[in-house]
């Protein structure tokens, strides 16, 4: 079975098979993985998004990123996705990794009312069969309110337009990261 993490990464590579001339926003660049991972897809020609609030992930991102001319950093919030996609008609997928940068500074974290901003605005163009992926990190005090937000929130998304699928080990230490999928129908 696939980590959370890894299974994010199956999931993206299928979203980017389906969609190859797509729009694509990591929501949260951190150090530019899932960003760069949409962009190095054979046969891919869409756009790429990476958002972050961080000078610091924007840096890391920038020489993995320097050779995707589609691939566009933007040093803000993820809740503005409105704002800076407001040109893009459809986004044909999403992925988030919520929590903190690795290695970072622990307290600057996402939180739940960007990131439910972010997730709207995400939703409202997303494109009939393309996923959000959120992959969440509850190890830590935001991070496990977060978790339970997000929960209580996409639990009420109608299903006759959305299906939201959990994906995790419930029988590990430690707060193992999950993933939560986001489909519009």
């Amino acid at each position: 079975m696939q980590r959370a993490l890894h299974y994010s990464h199956t999931l993206l590579k299928e979203a980017v098979q389906q969609f190859p001339q797509g729009v694509f926003v990591d929501g949260t660049l951190g150090k530019g993985n899932d960003l760069h991972l949409i962009m190095s897809q054979p046969d891919f020609v869409g756009r790429g998004y990476g958002f972050d609030i961080q000078e610091t992930a924007i840096q890391l991102s920038q020489e993995k990123l320097a050779n995707y001319p589609n691939a566009v950093l933007v040093h803000d919030s993820h809740d503005t996705i409105d704002r800076h996609l407001a040109h893009e008609s459809e986004i044909h997928g999403a992925i988030y990794n919520l929590g903190y940068l690795p290695g970072g500074d622990h307290t600057i974290t996402t939180n739940f009312d960007s990131t439910i901003r972010s997730i709207h605005q995400v939703a409202a163009k997303l494109a009939k069969k393309a996923r959000i992926l959120l992959v969440v990190y509850s190890g830590h005090p935001e991070g496990q309110v977060e978790k339970e937000r997000l929960f209580a929130e996409l639990k009420t998304w109608p299903q006759e337009q959305f299906q939201v699928l959990q994906y995790e080990f419930i029988n590990q230490r430690n707060h193992p990261p999950m993933l939560l999928v986001v489909e519009r129908v």
